[in-house]
């Protein structure tokens, strides 16, 4: 298992060790012994699994009062995943990184509390998984705008395709207004 670093402190991109064969493939998806050597720690709590069509953007989620660690991958398709550093004392604040997750790549993203999710679904279909450190609490998500041109996030967006986002997305707040909201001086 290898464990990269990103530009952005504490965010790494886990590439697991495959053993294939004629009979097709073994790998670890997870080993707290192995990964606590990098610095990650995690008692999750949650699974989550999805599936998004092509052009489906989800994201960019948080929560606030409930802040999760997540280790997410793909199992089918090739999706776009974002994550956006909203630590209020990085230095790297606001910041975004992306990575190509897909099954044919089995990288997984490591994403620790005080950041903002998002992706995109590249292929006709994705089935998408992830762990959490805590569980989902609806009241206590927000949404960052996923098009917010102070993120300076590069989509790979799929040309002649709509981008398919939930209502709650397409209402997704600014990055300033988000900063507001986590300095606790508004509540959106």
């Amino acid at each position: 298992m290898q464990v990269i670093d990103t530009p952005i402190a504490g965010l790494k991109v886990i590439e697991p060790r495959v053993f294939g064969d004629e009979r097709g493939y073994f790998m670890e998806t997870w080993n707290h012994r192995k990964l606590s050597d990098f610095g990650i720690e995690a008692d999750f709590v949650q699974d989550n699994e999805s599936q998004s069509s092509q052009g489906t953007l989800r994201g960019i989620h948080f929560q606030k009062d409930h802040p999760q660690d997540k280790l997410v991958r793909v199992l089918q398709g090739e999706v776009y995943d974002v994550a956006v550093d909203l630590r209020l004392d990085s230095p790297t604040y606001g910041q975004a990184f992306g990575e190509i997750l897909s099954a044919a790549n089995k990288r997984q993203l490591w994403i620790p509390k005080g950041f903002g999710h998002a992706y995109y679904t590249i292929s006709e279909t994705a089935i998408f998984v992830y762990k959490c450190t805590e569980y989902y609490f609806p009241d206590d998500q927000f949404s960052l705008d996923w098009s917010d041109p102070a993120l300076n996030i590069q989509w790979p967006l799929v040309a002649d395709c709509e981008v398919l986002l939930s209502k709650n997305d397409k209402e997704g707040k600014s990055l300033q207004e988000i900063t507001i909201l986590l300095k606790g001086d508004a509540q959106l």
